[in-house]
């Protein structure tokens, strides 16, 4: 009996039934997995990198180690367009596997990599280049993930069961930080030889355990639709600029949000190290704190937009993450830790989670199936640039130096109030039907 249950839920998934759990399973491990080794890379370019792979570990050295971390913001929106017209032409799911192993192999690679001292600047650019790749990956991954989410989500449930994708972002930020803490606290001639090493390696780990999870989730029946009825673009970018394009910009300008995440996570990690002389693991505490509280948060801010709407909840986190931001950078100048991490709690899982939770339904909403892959891709992708230069350009302007909580609140509360205006000037869809969502479906010959 118990065989024959499971051939015919096999079959179901096959035919093209929803199944919104295994879908929001895969998609949680598979943001795991990929923010597990893009946020590894955010902590070791705050607390390690300017020490290995610069000449002097002095102020110049951080901010350069931070413009590392934002190069993979340059490969995002070529991965974009790549990924996106692929995902909205074979699907979903292959695009999600690639992009699984590319993150897995280049946070590998990492690890492996040879010194400043061993080899001179050949290794902060063989650095750039391994943070390059994991750009490329990550700019297909939130955008098929959610796009799969959503459209294996039922109608009236889409922004609680494509909150886990992010939650899974959370998730891989935990266990990042979580790794984190013993290897700053190893004495220093481990901590910078092999000790920084670990965390690149165990990815390995991860990916090989997520690659099997998500090879048995099959396409959504809202891209096998399209498919049987020959709804497929040849040219996905096409028809996204010609009649998707102020949703494309819409999403840019909403996607600027993401930058409350690095200053959280990279830059805020920074200024506590070095203006607050906090020790390294209470910072990498205070991140695992404000994403612990998120991982309850958000699907609780996705089941609140399935009653009130996209817009209010994702323009709730834009506001208070804006308005919270300077007092949790002010703490950091303080010896009160309780207080530090009740701010961090504040900001993070009871602000921008709100945001974070909601995005990945509210951005692949205002698209049609046709298109939806490569909207949320390049719209998401342009816009998180903003994110991954926030931590060196903040510092450049002297975020890094004693009063910097000015120029870091201040740049918080300016892309926060672009993210909340542009949301204001969109539709509205948490009661349109999956199947009408964005414009009508253009054919193809």
């Amino acid at each position: 009996m118990q065989t024959t249950r499971k051939s015919a839920a096999s079959a179901a998934d096959q035919s093209g039934q929803r199944t919104p759990v295994k879908a929001a399973l895969a998609s949680f491990m598979g943001s795991a997995v990929e923010y597990y080794d893009f946020f590894i890379f955010g902590s070791a370019a705050a607390l390690i990198f300017p020490h290995i792979f610069f000449p002097d570990a002095d102020t110049n050295a951080a901010v350069m180690s931070l413009a590392t971390f934002g190069f993979a913001y340059v490969a995002r929106p070529i991965g974009a367009i790549i990924l996106g017209h692929f995902g909205d032409k074979i699907g979903r799911q292959k695009v999600l596997m690639f992009t699984l192993v590319v993150m897995g192999a280049s946070t590998f690679a990492i690890g492996c990599l040879p010194t400043f001292d061993q080899i001179g600047w050949f290794s902060p650019a063989l650095l750039v280049f391994a943070r390059l790749l994991q750009g490329l990956s990550a700019a297909g991954e939130q955008a098929g993930a959610s796009s799969l989410s959503l459209e294996h989500a039922p109608d009236n449930r889409r922004s609680f069961f494509t909150s886990w994708t992010l939650t899974g972002t959370q998730g891989g930020q935990i266990l990042a930080a979580m790794i984190f803490i013993p290897v700053v606290a190893l004495p220093d001639d481990i901590k910078y030889s092999i000790g920084w090493r670990i965390p690149f390696w165990l990815s390995a780990v991860v990916v090989v355990v997520t690659f099997f999870i998500r090879r048995s989730l099959h396409e959504t029946p809202e891209f096998e639709e399209a498919k049987k009825n020959n709804e497929i673009a040849k040219l996905p970018l096409a028809v996204l600029l010609r009649f998707h394009w102020k949703d494309v910009l819409r999403v840019v300008l909403c996607a600027f949000i993401a930058a409350v995440s690095t200053v959280y996570g990279t830059l805020a990690i920074s200024y506590g190290k070095t203006i607050g002389n906090m020790d390294e693991s209470i910072t990498l505490w205070l991140v695992v704190a404000g994403n612990i509280g998120a991982l309850f948060s958000q699907p609780l801010f996705g089941m609140l937009a399935d009653k009130i709407g996209r817009k209010p909840v994702f323009i709730y986190g834009a506001i208070s993450s804006a308005v919270i931001m300077p007092f949790y950078l002010r703490s950091m100048e303080s010896d009160n830790t309780l207080l530090q991490f009740g701010l961090s709690l504040l900001v993070f899982s009871c602000g921008y989670a709100a945001a974070n939770a909601v995005w990945p339904s509210f951005y692949a909403e205002m698209f049609s199936s046709q298109v939806r892959f490569s909207g949320l891709a390049i719209g998401t992708q342009l816009g998180f640039l903003m994110a991954g230069f926030a931590p060196s350009i903040v510092a450049a302007m002297g975020g890094l130096e004693p009063g910097g909580w000015v120029q870091i609140s201040l740049f918080t509360a300016g892309i926060c109030l672009i993210s909340a205006v542009s949301a204001l000037t969109a539709r509205e869809t948490f009661r349109v039907p999956t199947s009408q969502l964005g414009h009508p479906v253009h054919k193809v010959a």
